[in-house]
């Protein structure tokens, strides 16, 4: 069986608590009833020490995992100066799974190989129509990442060369994925980011509309889609995080799954879900046919996709007016 989860968020004692009550496997890898393997789509903890931990725990009740960083997981702001940039960081959180067991490279496990992708998002992955009836924050007042990453001084002002830069981690994994592909009846990939715009709610429907332009590459969905290029139907899946949004859907010929804990305010308040069907279970001899329910998903598999449409949904329309006044229906510009 392998099992999916995103967004742990474990600097939260709620949260490392969740993982905590997983059961702990008996023996070693594969003693029990079968092989049970763990993907996590990033976002773990904030600071090193508490990844650590929580990996660690994780690999005490899974007989593997494997994990790609997400955003929160190179954040800087409370390790103490403990490192020069988020990439020192990066090969910091490597170094832990390497000496944890934590699997950060292609591996077939029976007759699924399971790929992690290294992504980064940019500001062109956004191609729809920006919400201009309300003023919305800047990238940098609304997302952490401008502040609590610090970048080498050739990457740091370009999120493109950013995007690229992760991306072209995945190099190094070239001949380890042609292997995984040739041993392989069925291919899990998985990121931490976006890698489809159609994998998040409209930008009306969205608190923060421009969200999309700081959750996906378009580097990541060229790359994948290459992995998955012969794939039959049924055969194909790839796991995602980042926007805390639950998600399962099938585009172009590839399932899409999103499983994030996420935060336990969001779980109170229901936004994204339940927590009571994590982690969730993709596998088992074969893909999960069933497509779980998920709110958004839910919705856009049964309804067509408007990014013309630029008028406020009636909750995000209430929670501008009380926040920030009435609509002031800007002037639309050649770039909206």
């Amino acid at each position: 069986r392998v099992f999916v989860v995103s967004d742990l968020h474990t600097d939260y004692p709620e949260n490392m608590e969740w993982v905590r009550r997983l059961a702990v496997r008996a023996g070693p890898p594969g003693a029990g009833e079968g092989f049970d393997a763990l993907v996590v789509a990033g976002d773990v903890a904030e600071t090193r020490d508490n990844f650590a931990r929580t990996m660690e725990a994780l690999r005490a009740r899974f007989d593997a995992v494997f994990y790609v960083p997400g955003n929160h997981d190179l954040w800087l702001r409370r390790e103490g100066g403990r490192y020069v940039d988020s990439m020192e960081k990066l090969t910091a959180l490597l170094d832990a799974c390497s000496e944890l067991g934590v699997d950060t490279g292609p591996r077939t496990i029976g007759d699924l190989g399971i790929i992690p992708l290294f992504s980064w998002y940019h500001k062109s992955f956004d191609k729809e129509k920006d919400v201009n009836s309300v003023r919305v924050p800047s990238l940098e007042m609304a997302c952490k990442d401008f502040h609590a990453c610090q970048w080498p001084l050739d990457l740091g002002s370009d999120d493109e060369a950013l995007a690229l830069y992760f991306d072209k981690l995945n190099d190094k994994n070239n001949d380890a994925i042609e292997e995984v592909k040739k041993k392989s009846k069925q291919i899990l990939t998985f990121s931490h980011f976006v890698p489809r715009q159609e994998l998040c709610p409209e930008k009306r429907m969205l608190y923060y509309p421009n969200l999309p332009k700081v959750i996906g590459s378009d580097y990541l969905e060229r790359r994948l889609r290459a992995i998955h290029d012969n794939a039959k139907d049924g055969a194909a899946c790839h796991v995602f995080g980042h926007t805390h949004f639950c998600w399962d859907s099938v585009v172009d010929g590839i399932r899409y799954v999103q499983a994030p804990l996420a935060y336990p305010r969001e779980r109170k308040r229901r936004i994204n879900g339940g927590q009571g069907w994590l982690p969730f279970c993709v596998y088992r001899d074969g893909f999960n046919p069933e497509i779980y329910p998920a709110i958004w998903s839910d919705y856009y598999n049964k309804n067509r996709r408007e990014p013309e449409n630029t008028q406020l949904a009636p909750w995000v329309a209430k929670y501008f007016s009380k926040y920030y006044g009435p609509p002031v229906f800007a002037k639309q510009t050649e770039s909206s």
